[in-house]
């Protein structure tokens, strides 16, 4: 099938219905009928009728009009796509058990059933020079598939590892920042005044010992004030960055660069190496936001903030590694159950991940 020949949803058939954009579908392939209006024997009024919808039976309807062979070769001339007929592996009747283990994808099956990514070439490039409409996209990322390895994103292996990270990552490379930027906080609290870190990155930490109380309380309040702002971060990117999915226009380049960000999780949600942020993604989302805090707040503030958010970050992260693999307490069992429901039961709500203080809030919580 030719790059021309797009894959479509019934819906975004449905919204061809007018004299300006007139498009029908018939045995799973869709016609723009457009520049037929005033050509057809039947009148404009006829297919008008019938925009947006399948044709397929009242072309066969004798009292409607019966249709000859060489009206349905002419059909043929206006083709422009075909209804997509994935599967539908998300239910609204989905419950989770704690010993949720997804089968694997048969790959072969699942192309073939579907001709959305062939999980076993590169699927950055696939999407790149997609031929399946965002809707299709949207239904069809929001499916489910496992496999027993981490999917390919780019050919190249110099690009594929910036694509795979270890949750052991996180920690490694977040804590040691926030703990550095805390001390900051906390000598500036003080009084202390440090250089930049680029001039003069080292701390005069023989001093911690005879920081006054009120330092390390004011410290604290940021710094738990920093956890909170996470937890509203957290939700917010979930929900409106990652999941801006009314607003995505309908390009190779949005629809790859949405797959980037976030599509690829809900396409492949238990695949190990791709739970946590790369830091390289981490480090683009978070600098204009520590910006910010240093722009509204003094150095002492603005880094007990970003401490406390970088902190609370890599237990989110951490946690959410765990809800996809690991047997866990009582909490994290629940938050286990809630949000494999945002994944197999309704991607529309649920975005709160460590809990869902704000889901609540914003009426955005899944029925359980």
């Amino acid at each position: 099938m030719s790059k021309r020949i797009r894959i479509y949803t019934a819906s975004d058939v449905a919204q061809h219905d007018s004299a300006s954009s007139c498009w029908v579908s018939h045995r799973g392939r869709v016609y723009d009928v457009t520049g037929f209006l005033a050509d057809h024997p039947g009148g404009d009024d006829l297919l008008l009728k019938y925009a947006g919808r399948d044709v397929e039976n009242v072309m066969k309807d004798p009292q409607e009009h019966d249709h000859s062979d060489s009206a349905y070769a002419m059909l043929e001339e206006f083709i422009i796509g075909r209804v997509g007929a994935g599967e539908e592996l998300v239910h609204d009747d989905w419950e989770p058990t704690d010993d949720f283990h997804p089968e694997n994808t048969d790959e072969d099956r699942d192309f073939e059933r579907n001709q959305f990514l062939d999980l076993r070439r590169p699927l950055l490039e696939q999407m790149w020079y997609a031929n399946f409409s965002k809707a299709y996209y949207l239904q069809q990322v929001h499916q489910p598939r496992h496999l027993a390895k981490s999917a390919r994103l780019f050919g190249p292996d110099i690009l594929e590892v910036f694509t795979r990270t270890a949750w052991y990552v996180v920690p490694t490379i977040w804590l040691p920042i926030a703990t550095y930027v805390g001390l900051r906080s906390l000598l500036q609290f003080a009084g202390f005044v440090l250089p930049s870190f680029t001039s003069h990155p080292a701390l005069p930490l023989h001093a911690l010992s005879t920081l006054p109380t009120d330092a390390y309380i004011k410290f604290a309040v940021t710094f738990l004030t920093g956890n909170i702002i996470w937890t509203i971060l957290e939700y917010t990117l979930h929900r409106f960055l990652f999941h801006v999915d009314e607003y995505l226009p309908d390009r190779p380049a949005f629809l790859t660069l949405h797959f980037l960000l976030h599509g690829v999780h809900h396409y492949l949600p238990m695949d190990a190496l791709r739970l946590v942020m790369p830091p390289a993604m981490f480090t683009a989302l978070s600098f204009p936001f520590t910006r910010l805090a240093h722009a509204l707040f003094p150095a002492s503030v603005a880094n007990g903030l970003i401490s406390g958010a970088f902190a609370f970050y890599v237990v989110y992260d951490c946690m959410h590694y765990a809800m996809h693999h690991t047997k866990l307490p009582t909490y994290m069992r629940e938050m286990k159950k809630y949000h494999l429901a945002h994944h197999y039961k309704n991607f529309e709500l649920g975005f709160g991940v460590t809990s869902k203080i704000w889901d609540i809030v914003f009426n955005t919580l899944i029925p359980m």
